[in-house]
């Protein structure tokens, strides 16, 4: 199974950008759809972006679309979410996540979770 580790999380104002990465390790990277989900205190984990093995499918909910981008590189083994034009609804714990199979858009599909990184908006 692949290890996942996220950073490239912090502070941001309003309107902000900041770039999330996600190392994998330990397994063939490019065999796992890689997905990025998020929590916000009190809340359930939700689905953010879904990419997969290979780039050619990819999937954003709703209220994130035209303003996050995700990218993978498997010669490296690094996903990425690029986070724009934030809001402070945007702040949450970000979590990569990996699983065999398409994009699934619920948590419990994935098989391999990093350790999340806080990302916080100010308005």
């Amino acid at each position: 199974q692949v290890q996942l580790r996220e950073s490239g999380g912090g502070l941001v104002q309003a309107g902000g950008s900041l770039r999330l990465s996600c190392a994998g390790s330990g397994g063939t990277f490019r065999d796992y759809t890689m997905g990025w989900f998020r929590q916000a205190p009190g809340k359930e984990r939700e689905f953010v972006a879904g990419i997969s093995w290979e780039g050619g499918q990819i999937s954003y909910r709703a209220s994130v679309k035209g303003r996050f981008t995700i990218s993978r590189d498997n010669a490296e083994s690094y996903l990425y979410l690029r986070m724009d034009s934030l809001k402070p609804e945007d702040t949450a714990v970000y979590y990569c996540a990996a699983r065999s199979g398409g994009i699934q858009s619920v948590a419990i599909a994935y098989e391999s979770w990093g350790q999340g990184t806080q990302v916080t908006v100010s308005s």
